[in-house]
């Protein structure tokens, strides 16, 4: 088989080459079901909060983000806690900020490591084409003439097959990083959005609630400073 042959012909450098490909390929798939699971519990947390933050149901609202574990519930439920003790909206924003600090390293978690792992497999597959080529040149060297060509063409070829093999695992592993990190960054986009939205709801009911409140009016306060009583 010709893969069977292409990987015994490599060289000892193929089995550490392989072995980074392995792990990286199964840091890319914990991460990506870990950030698909997110996403989901993030889009299915706010569609529960954004209707409660709309009324006003801020204790609710509180009650649901304490219940739950995504990176969506943690902000909201640390904004909320802020809200239930100050209404200053520089106050709530803070808080979900802070969280976030918290949330994005989880969110990139072991990610980074699939651009390390790229790199050592081209390392790797340099260094065995290397080494593949000094043996190659030590064993020509006591060869008859009549063989020096043929010999040196076959084992420069097989050298080089480290290097293939180098890059092949390389080119995968920067793809599915680059990948993570888009998928990551647009879960961190939606955070940023939700907690914008989720002050701008609470700010609108703040003020609705602020307009609505009885106040003296100006018509009162001239009757009271011209000598008015109230009728006993």
């Amino acid at each position: 088989m010709f893969i069977v042959r292409f990987f015994q012909s490599g060289g000892l450098f193929m089995f550490p080459i392989l072995l980074v490909l392995l792990v990286g390929v199964a840091i890319a798939f914990e991460r990506w079901v870990h950030l698909k699971r997110e996403r989901g519990a993030n889009q299915k947390v706010w569609d529960k909060l954004h209707p409660a933050l709309e009324k006003g149901e801020f204790d609710k609202a509180r009650e649901m983000a304490n219940k739950d574990k995504s990176s969506m519930a943690q902000m909201m439920g640390m904004g909320l806690a802020r809200q239930g003790a100050v209404r200053r909206r520089e106050d709530i924003e803070i808080a979900m900020e802070e969280s976030m600090m918290e949330i994005i390293p989880q969110l990139e978690k072991r990610t980074p490591y699939l651009a390390l792992l790229s790199n050592i497999a081209t390392l790797f597959g340099l260094l065995g084409t290397i080494m593949g080529l000094i043996h190659a040149f030590a064993a020509v060297a006591t060869a008859s003439p009549a063989e020096k060509a043929a010999l040196l063409a076959a084992s420069i070829s097989e050298a080089m097959n480290c290097t293939a093999f180098g890059l092949m695992s390389a080119i995968p592993l920067l793809i599915l990083h680059a990948r993570l990190t888009t998928a990551t960054g647009q879960i961190v986009n939606s955070l940023e959005m939700a907690s914008v939205k989720a002050l701008n709801t609470i700010s609108n009911f703040t003020k609705r609630q602020f307009d609505r409140s009885p106040i003296l009016s100006s018509a009162d306060v001239a009757g009271v400073g011209h000598g008015q009583t109230i009728s006993q």
